[in-house]
């Protein structure tokens, strides 16, 4: 240690134990840097060290026996030996770790020989030097691609978080250091997978907080978006992952699959008029899609606006003849009228009244037949369809040709 801290009397205790101990971290040293290196020696010994000691120098030095290991590996590959890269790695976020902690303490003030508050700017700046030297070098990266090989989501997570970390660590901030250490594409990019290596870990909170930060930006933008919906689900924080998807829709309107998700969430929330809101803005968006016409429809039904379900089914019919669904849903509305009506009847005690509301009723059940014999006619196999057929030929049974319309459905559900 510097003799300056031999005149405070508050840094007296941990100087002499520094300078008792030194020898531990010289022999850490030597295990480290032998022509055949013992690591695990190394890292035994150090651990007392800083045991004894646990000042920044003793931190960084431990973070340096990982450091050294790392280079024996790069050296390995460098003469064609191959890298074990499981240990690079290790020794790589070791290393990372242990200069955290050295530079937390570097940072703390002490007593110069005038008496002066000052900070161990010597331990901080060979710390950001061997950071900058793992960021330029992409070793984090390499471990975290190592990793995700293994399918070991959670660990790459770690490593490639620790790399898009590195330029905002504090020993980190010099102007002339933040010039190799740009926020470019690349940059983005592995954010970007950190973030799906957290998505692939249901590591959620970790998740969001990544597509939070890049949700606004370039890169991979609408999949950021729509991961962070995802996530958002997964928390079941509805507030968050509907204001996902409100955002969305604004900035990315070529894009429908945020306004679908957003409508089925109105839809199957009991929101039925905000859905129908919202599918009027995805028709306006994109006017061709029948579905959207078709689930409109559904919902005006739903509403109690039947000449606006009607409209609806005919529009998606327009584009596509074929939709089965569609078509019954225009019958579905005759139907659900006639239901309607025959509550009203029950209600009836005068008989003449009585059986004209019966009357009007059938007109509407009858009105409704060609649409379910159309749909089945699409679809033949829609169970639902050969149901309602059934019950409707079986309620004019009495007519011509009804009783054998009626034997067909039954044959055919029976055989489904």
């Amino acid at each position: 240690m510097r003799k300056s801290l031999f005149l405070a009397a508050v840094v007296l205790m941990s100087a002499g134990c520094l300078a008792q101990k030194n020898p531990l971290v010289k022999k850490a040293k030597s295990y480290a840097m032998a022509e055949t290196p013992d690591f695990s020696a190394a890292r035994a010994t150090i651990q007392e060290a800083i045991e004894a000691a646990p000042t920044a120098e003793t931190y960084y030095w431990a973070g340096m026996i990982g450091y050294q290991e790392l280079t024996q590996e790069n050296y390995s590959q460098m003469m064609g030996n191959g890298v074990n890269q499981a240990k690079a790695g290790q020794a790589v976020e070791e290393s990372y770790n242990y200069w955290l902690k050295a530079d937390s303490l570097a940072m703390i003030p002490t007593l110069d020989k005038k008496g002066r508050e000052v900070v161990d700017q010597k331990t901080r700046s060979n710390i950001a030097k061997k950071m900058l030297e793992y960021y330029k070098n992409q070793e984090l990266v390499k471990y975290g691609i190592y990793l995700n090989e293994q399918r070991n989501y959670a660990d790459a997570y770690q490593a490639f978080k620790m790399h898009v970390d590195m330029p905002d660590l504090p020993m980190i901030q010099d102007p002339k250091i933040q010039k190799d250490m740009p926020r470019d594409t690349t940059y983005e990019q592995y954010k970007y997978y950190a973030a799906i290596f957290a998505v692939q870990s249901e590591m959620h909170e970790e998740a969001v907080a990544l597509l939070e930060e890049m949700k606004d930006g370039e890169y991979e933008a609408i999949s950021c978006n729509q991961f962070l919906y995802q996530e958002y689900v997964a928390l079941k924080d509805t507030a968050k992952f509907v204001e996902t998807l409100q955002n969305a829709i604004v900035r990315f309107p070529q894009e429908s699959w945020f306004l679908q998700n957003l409508i089925n969430f109105y839809i199957f929330s009991g929101q039925e008029q905000t859905a129908v809101d919202y599918l009027a803005q995805a028709i306006e968006r994109e006017p061709n899609v029948a579905q959207y016409h078709h689930i409109k429809g559904n919902l005006d039904e739903n509403l109690g606006n039947a000449e606006a379900a009607l409209a609806d089914f005919d529009a998606a019919l327009a584009i596509d003849p074929t939709l089965a669904d569609a078509m019954a849903g225009k019958g579905r509305v005759y139907y659900n009228q006639a239901v309607k009506l025959n509550e009203a009847a029950a209600t009836i005690n005068d008989n003449k009244a009585y059986k004209k509301a019966l009357a009007e009723m059938n007109e509407v059940f009858r009105k409704s037949l060609p649409f379910f014999e159309k749909a089945h006619e699409m679809d033949p196999t829609d169970r639902q369809f050969i149901q309602i057929l059934k019950g409707l030929y079986y309620r004019f049974i009495s007519e011509p040709g009804m009783e054998a319309k009626y034997n067909e459905m039954t044959e055919k559900l029976n055989n489904l």
